[in-house]
């Protein structure tokens, strides 16, 4: 390219003088061009608001004919993050600011946009928008409508630009002049002209089948509301909160009276009364966090009270509807659903990985029946979402976050001790998602991107296969000292123990994503503060000692811990650090003993070493192999000073004791079906079992015993 530009000014300077004359002529066509270009992409931008301003219109003329079930919409502040509708739904003007308003500014501004069907609306027009959200609970009636709303979207950002019409086939999504606008179904997704839709509904009515996600949609004529709502609810909540805090503070008390001095090994270092506590350990700075959840929690549940003075976030806004303030509080059920029925029940963490959950949830409320999402924090754990299906004998569940979610699900349904425990599937929010990747579901959030892409991955949990994962035990035992008695606690374990210099990374990070939440707003980011205090770990080498320190006993006997090893991780699946396989099955190693497969449903476990944060950076890459030390069922570490330890990501300072793990039990988890026939295959005789069960040809121990088979010989 600059060769034919370096042609092109030598060709001018040899012109003589007719080359400034040429010269202006280029510019001057140059500029013109851009001026048709920049008149073509107004006129295109000005003729699809307009064309979504006569869908607007054209529904208002028809909507009180069309008798469908509607709702308050539910408005929350947006920020502009994801795509955005260009058009506010109640006056039908433009979203984005004038041309004198900075980016900066413009992001300030606050749009208010419904959480259930995606509307946007200015923050001044939304105390008038209509009553035309989608109605999420319908029980009592015979079928599900067509809840046809415009598409407010921008369509010159619009992807879906070769959409059809169900009804005549003709293309849609491209405002041509005389072209009939499109509407498309709340429930479904399907697009359908104006001008068809009249012809539609003389012919075969406005039923709804609830489109290619009719499996995983629970039906809103099966959702009743029931149970208290409203400020009722609002102050049940707070009563309750208060009588959790009032808990809190009483064991403190206690705790404070029986003394809180430091165990052995324990550098206090002076503080201020306003920073958290701090100790040392083995070359760690322990923070002690004093933040209470418990208030965190009062605080959010009266911050979503409706405010008085109509304010929100320092702007002037119309005040919040009562009807929306009461919507918030409902509580639904479940009834005469049918028997084969398996919905979907969604779980978001919020704070995980990249703190995309609102935006996820959005996303999901637009696809699904909101009344089937639900939002973990620490005012709300899974069993609320548990709660609503418990009658329900075959569901599904999609964990949206990263392992440490997954293992709190999990934890919920095994108390549950359902007869058909619901198969688990994840759609990856956190920062390694091992577990993700084991089962193919992807490493981030990047497997969702686009609407499109959000419905393909649902329609693959509605074809998954499902497999079986087990769950360790792990018994931590501590030591008694002058100070302390003896004390035990347990944990779970789905993938990975580690202990020394990985767990050393893995608590600084915890510790410092703890003190500034809001540091760690990407998946990327948190990888490179990740690397960081891996680098540091390489100069610092605080877990040298680790031979010295620590025994390790498998099945019984003691394995020796080579001198040079800084670090040992014990594996339930093959995924380790964001995707690093540390057994390798597929690669020829040094060592001489024959060990098996690593499996994820074996009940063994594998136990290798490495040799610093070095070694796990070369790891990383692909430049080393870790050192394998040991298979077996039972598990034993004893040490002898206090260390860093993490299970499945989350990290603590074990003290001098022992760490016993032994097999627990296996849980249902759903696998994307692969490309090969048997990922096909295992999807096709999980969907035999399932109707063999409903059928009463096998009850739920057989198909768990088959399901068990089927995952060692088709994995």
């Amino acid at each position: 390219m600059m060769e034919v530009g370096f042609s092109f000014i030598q060709w001018l300077i040899s012109s003589g003088a007719d080359s400034p004359f040429i010269f202006g002529w280029l510019v001057t066509g140059s500029l013109g061009v851009l001026a048709l270009v920049y008149t073509f992409l107004k006129w295109q931008n000005k003729t699809s608001l307009n064309w979504v301003k006569a869908a607007a219109r054209e529904k208002k003329k028809v909507w009180k004919r069309l008798r469908v079930p509607l709702s308050h919409h539910q408005w929350t502040d947006d920020y502009g993050y994801g795509p955005q509708p260009s058009t506010c739904c109640v006056c039908l003007y433009s979203l984005v600011p004038g041309q004198n308003v900075s980016n900066k500014a413009a992001l300030s501004i606050p749009v208010h946009r419904c959480s259930v069907c995606g509307v946007a609306a200015h923050f001044y027009c939304s105390g008038s928008a209509a009553k035309d959200c989608k109605c999420v609970a319908q029980a009592g009636s015979d079928h599900v409508r067509h809840h046809w709303s415009e598409r407010w979207v921008n369509m010159d950002d619009n992807a879906d630009m070769s959409a059809f019409c169900f009804y005549c086939d003709e293309p849609c999504g491209v405002p041509f002049i005389e072209a009939s606008p499109m509407w498309h179904c709340l429930w479904c997704q399907r697009l359908i002209h104006v001008k068809c839709h009249m012809i539609m509904s003389k012919e075969s009515g406005d039923a709804c089948d609830l489109g290619s996600l009719r499996r995983v949609i629970l039906s809103p004529v099966h959702v009743k509301v029931s149970g208290e709502s409203g400020v009722n609810g609002v102050l049940s909540t707070i009563k309750n909160e208060l009588a959790s805090i009032r808990g809190q503070m009483r064991r403190k008390r206690n705790r404070g009276k029986n003394g809180n001095a430091q165990s052995n090994g324990v550098k206090l270092l002076e503080d201020s009364g306003s920073n958290p506590a701090k100790s040392v350990v083995n070359g760690i700075v322990v923070k002690k966090l004093r933040r209470d959840r418990s208030t965190d929690c009062l605080k959010k549940v009266v911050s979503d009270m409706p405010n008085g003075n109509g304010m929100q976030n320092g702007i002037g806004a119309p005040k919040r509807s009562k009807n929306a303030a009461i919507s918030y509080m409902k509580k639904y059920s479940l009834v005469d659903l049918p028997p084969d029925a398996r919905p979907l029940l969604v779980f978001i963490n919020a704070k995980s990985g990249g703190q995309l959950g609102p935006f996820l949830h959005r996303r999901l409320n637009m696809l699904l029946n909101p009344v089937q999402v639900f939002e973990l924090g620490s005012c709300q754990g899974p069993d609320a979402g548990l709660d609503l299906c418990s009658k329900v004998k075959y569901f599904r569940v999609l964990v949206c976050g990263g392992d440490g979610t997954v293992a709190w699900v999990l934890d919920a349904i095994e108390k549950r001790n359902f007869e058909s425990p619901p198969p688990v599937a994840i759609l990856p929010l956190g920062t390694g998602n091992d577990l993700s990747r084991v089962l193919q579901w992807g490493r981030g959030i990047s497997v969702v991107d686009g609407q499109g892409s959000l419905r393909t991955f649902l329609q693959d949990i509605d074809h998954a296969a499902v497999t079986m994962l087990d769950r360790w035990s792990v018994k931590i035992v501590e030591e008694s000292t002058k100070i302390f008695p003896a004390r035990e606690s347990h944990k779970f374990m789905m993938n990975y123990l580690g202990i020394g210099c990985d767990a050393k990374v893995a608590y600084e990070f915890h510790m410092m994503r703890q003190e500034n939440p809001e540091k760690f707003c990407s998946q990327f980011v948190n990888k490179l503060r990740y690397a960081k205090e891996g680098a540091r770990d390489i100069m610092d080498r605080a877990c040298a000692d680790l031979p010295w320190q620590v025994w390790l006993e498998v099945d019984g006997k003691d394995i020796d811990i080579p001198k040079d090893s800084e670090g040992l991780i014990v594996l339930n699946i093959g995924s380790y650090m964001g995707g690093v396989d540390l057994w390798q099955n597929d690669y020829e190693h040094d060592d001489d003993d024959n060990f098996s497969i690593q499996s994820m449903h074996d009940k063994t476990l594998e136990v290798v070493c490495v040799r610093g944060a070095w070694h796990l950076g070369k790891l990383q890459v692909g430049l080393s192999q870790a050192r394998r030390l040991a298979q077996g069922k039972v598990i034993k570490i004893h040490v002898s000073s206090p260390f860093p330890v993490q299970i499945d990501g989350e990290p603590f300072i074990q003290q001098p004791g022992c760490l016993e793990i032994t097999h627990h039990g296996q849980v249902f988890m759903l696998r994307r079906a692969s490309d090969e026939p048997r990922g096909h295959a295992a999807a096709i005789m999980n969907e035999v079992l399932l109707d063999a069960e409903c059928k009463g040809v096998i009850n739920a121990c057989q198909k768990k015993e088959l399901l068990q088979q089927m995952a060692l010989h088709l994995s």
